[in-house]
């Protein structure tokens, strides 16, 4: 089957991505009402920037099925507390069966949390910092893994000391948030966003 007859095989005859796992409501949910859509607020930022280091190695949707898990462990995804874990707490959320429990990536999320602090405080939010990149409008494009746009991101994140924020995440991130907006023709949220704009 291609990924045009995929997009329309769904029972509420809305067209989808080809990669929405229909078995999935919660999977479902995220494709109809969050993937591709601009995100502005700092807090929602970072949790997405979390989960998708997270996601290095795996897929999103075994990050997707523990997001309750997550923000219950990592304090909502507040970037000011995360900062502060010290090394009783990563142990513990080493210990947590909700989360995935890798221990260079709970580190990670710690160092990344203090530098998304310092890059609120240069530039007011981490939104503004973000959605700068793009010069604050979304970009259409599919069919991609990595971009100029991402590999310029991504080395300016590692360079402030940033971990697993490799160019193939950050696009993803990008996608996530809605800065790069990457959903098939025949979705039907393809058409629907780019009137928003």
């Amino acid at each position: 089957m291609s990924k045009e007859e995929k997009t329309l095989a769904w029972e509420d005859g809305k067209p989808r991505c080809y990669w929405a796992n229909p078995k999935n409501e919660a999977y479902v949910r995220y494709h109809d009402e969050e993937w591709g859509r601009p995100v502005y607020d700092d807090r929602l930022l970072f949790e997405m920037l979390i989960l998708e280091c997270f996601q290095a190695g795996l897929s999103w949707e075994c990050v997707l099925n523990k997001r309750e898990g997550f923000r219950q462990a990592f304090d909502n995804f507040r970037p000011e507390i995360v900062c502060a874990y010290g090394e009783e707490k990563q142990q513990a959320l080493a210990n947590n069966p909700a989360i995935i429990r890798n221990r260079l990536k709970i580190r990670a999320a710690v160092t990344n949390a203090a530098v998304f602090c310092a890059i609120q405080k240069e530039y007011g939010s981490f939104s503004s910092y973000l959605w700068g990149w793009a010069r604050g409008k979304a970009i259409y494009e599919r069919g991609k893994s990595s971009s100029p746009l991402s590999d310029k991101i991504s080395a300016d994140l590692k360079g402030r000391g940033m971990k697993f924020v490799g160019t193939t995440v950050v696009y993803a991130y990008l996608q996530a948030t809605g800065v790069v907006c990457s959903h098939e023709e025949g979705c039907f949220l393809a058409q629907e966003l780019s009137i928003l704009q």
